[in-house]
């Protein structure tokens, strides 16, 4: 499913527009990134979490040349699936 399908999905399901369907989408993402910049976390109950976790700095290889390289340590998002969520989608 892409981001017009499920744009399309919840305005049939909440009986909006789409064009109110996509504003709500973008409105929740966006919350969601702005919430993780700031290192806090984003629970749904039942459907899961967003949070922000850091990558410890790494040596990895280029994969043309062989030629090994310093991978630097960056901040990541991080979905963990609620309880309902695993539940539904292990049926």
């Amino acid at each position: 499913m892409n981001k017009a399908e499920l744009v399309a999905k919840i305005a049939e399901d909440a009986g909006i527009t789409k064009t109110q369907a996509n504003a709500t989408l973008d409105s929740f993402t966006t919350a969601v990134a702005k919430s993780l910049k700031k290192g806090d976390s984003v629970t749904l109950v039942g459907f899961g979490t967003f949070s922000v976790t850091k990558r410890a700095a790494r040596t990895g290889r280029n994969p043309q040349t062989g030629a090994t390289i310093k991978i630097a340590a960056k901040k990541v998002a991080k979905f963990k699936a609620g309880a309902d969520l695993a539940k539904t989608v292990n049926k």
